[in-house]
């Protein structure tokens, strides 16, 4: 597996899924599991979509939270918050990068940001472990 990133694995709340645990087909606790293809591939919405979006009108007119006029919402603040603290990457950050150097830019320094130095996979934000060479 490369490290290539790509924006189709960007979900809508700021979540690099190519970095998930889930992309990788592990849970937390390690045990092997269904790859997922990604949030914004999967049939079902967005679960941070549909249980915390208080902006009904604009939910489905965005690819991305901070293209809402109510970026960043107290929603966002707190998944924002959990993801900083225990798992060092910030959602609102990433947007806010987004934002002020486009996606393409923001794809490079994510490459470089999760690569492994061993073999140029990809690293988990989550167990912080490249399944590629470590599986």
């Amino acid at each position: 597996m490369n490290g290539k990133m790509d924006s189709t694995l960007f979900a809508k709340c700021g979540i690099n899924c190519r970095t998930c645990v889930g992309f990788f087909g592990y849970k937390l606790n390690g045990e092997k599991t269904t790859p997922c293809g990604g949030c914004l591939t999967r049939q079902d919405t967005c679960t941070f979509f549909e249980k915390h979006c208080k902006n009904q009108a604009n939910r489905d007119k965005i690819e991305h939270c901070f293209e809402c006029p109510d970026f960043p919402c107290i929603e966002l603040k707190k998944i924002d918050e959990y993801y900083s603290g225990k798992y060092g990457t910030s959602l609102i950050e990433n947007f806010v990068y987004i934002k002020a150097n486009g996606m393409a830019e923001f794809l490079k320094r994510e490459e470089e940001k999760w690569k492994c130095p061993t073999c140029g996979g990809v690293i988990c934000a989550h167990t912080k472990r490249c399944y590629t060479c470590n599986p």
